[in-house]
């Protein structure tokens, strides 16, 4: 029922005891620690993993079709799972992740609502789930303990991922770096809801990172592609059209930025707000924290993947600041924002010079930030290869693909790389 006061169906206490709360997939791996980490908190959580062209045609029919792509495909598959008959609509509820930005930040919770009620399916809670306390529900609470525990299954998931990415194209087993991946996300999930302590997480690193470097891999010459753009086309299969694994049968090796860093522009924004605008005075000494707090657990990260000497560790986001310095103004932070035009030259300046931008057609700020930005980038880098990907409902595969064969023939003819520490010939 709706809280009239509110404006919206509150997630009460009652309902923690008795409602499923479905999660949407954007990063499979991540989520499902996350995931793991609220069940241990009490709530009844499952992350879907539906996929197919039935979760863009059920966004359709209740989402206006010029709607940003990404709101369409999550919408989309909160309502197929609901008309699937696998839920009894009157027990679950669902749970959107938001920052407090703009675009589907803060908005795609009001659109979900209205599709809900369009669908016949408007009793059913959509909690949210954001740090800046957007909306309050009685039965869903963020305590600074789980907060912390989450951000543990962030940092284990960049890590399984960046590893995944550097072993995949270069295994002799096809798909035992996922497997791998597959069995840590189940026992590091388990691990963290028995008991979690950060000194337990850095303990982790170097058993993962050895257990990767033991996979078999042969020397292979491979071209590095970077991905970047809006964050849930830059992550998620379903609304990039599984472009990782197109990559790697296309025999690129794929670079990613990780999780970690969306989270510390978001932090790092707001610390900017009072720089640049005077806003934010009162939480200030907060944000400074939580800034820390995130830069020191990324430094922890890559100093491990450095020591252990195999693999190849994410920049750390005060380096990835400096470098975007003089190509836009950190005051642009609408979507991604600044960051994306800094995580293209991250990539150039780790070497990687091929990159796909991951688009929603029509989304202003990652045109702006990404296409629009793309002659500065060269500017500072004549070697760069970027190639901007439009992705919505009637855009086609194929012409998606075409044009990635293009980029990826041409960055062929310049570069390739051999695998180091892990890849090499075993």
């Amino acid at each position: 029922m709706i809280d009239q006061e509110k404006g919206y169906v509150v997630f009460t206490e009652e309902m923690k005891k008795t409602h499923t709360i479905l999660v949407p997939n954007m990063l499979p791996m991540h989520f499902k620690l996350i995931s793991r980490v609220l069940e241990r908190s009490g709530y009844k959580m499952e992350l879907l993993e539906t996929s197919g062209p039935q979760i863009a045609e059920t966004g359709l029919k209740y989402v206006h079709n010029d709607t940003c792509y990404p709101a369409i495909l999550v919408i989309g598959q909160f309502i197929d799972a609901l008309q699937s008959g696998r839920y009894d609509p009157d027990k679950v509820a669902l749970i959107l992740f938001q920052t407090g930005g703009g675009c589907r930040a803060s908005n795609y919770i009001h659109l979900l609502r209205k599709a809900l009620a369009k669908a016949g399916l408007g009793h059913v809670p959509v909690i949210s789930l954001s740090l800046a306390g957007l909306e309050k529900h009685p039965g869903f609470r963020l305590t600074v303990p789980l907060m912390m525990k989450m951000m543990y299954g962030v940092l284990y998931g960049d890590l399984l991922m960046s590893l995944v990415n550097q072993c995949k194209p270069y295994e002799l087993e096809k798909g035992s770096a996922q497997a791998l991946a597959d069995r840590w996300t189940e026992r590091l999930a388990e691990e963290m809801s028995v008991r979690a302590s950060y000194r337990r997480v850095r303990a982790s690193y170097r058993p993962i990172l050895d257990s990767f470097a033991a996979l078999p891999m042969e020397r292979r010459e491979k071209v590095m592609v970077g991905v970047v753009g809006e964050i849930f086309v830059k992550y998620s299969p379903l609304g990039n059209n599984n472009l990782e694994q197109f990559l790697v049968d296309e025999g690129a090796e794929v670079v990613i930025p990780g999780l970690l860093d969306f989270c510390l522009y978001c932090v790092y924004n707001n610390l900017l707000d009072h720089k640049l605008y005077g806003m934010q005075k009162n939480v200030q000494f907060a944000y400074r924290i939580a800034y820390r707090y995130l830069v020191n657990k990324e430094r922890d990260l890559i100093a491990a993947m450095a020591s252990h000497g195999v693999f190849t560790p994410p920049t750390l986001f005060t380096h990835t600041i400096q470098l975007v310095q003089g190509t836009i103004s950190m005051g642009v932070k609408m979507g991604e924002g600044w960051l994306l035009t800094a995580e293209m030259l991250e990539l150039a300046d780790k070497g990687v010079s091929n990159i796909v931008c991951t688009q929603p057609f029509g989304c202003l700020p990652n045109h702006i930030c990404g296409k629009g930005m793309m002659k500065p980038i060269k500017a500072k880098n004549p070697d760069i290869n970027i190639v901007a990907i439009d992705y919505d409902a009637g855009a086609t595969r194929v012409n998606q693909e075409n044009r990635l064969k293009l980029m990826l023939a041409n960055a062929a003819s310049k570069e390739t790389r051999v695998p180091a520490g892990a890849a090499k010939a075993r």
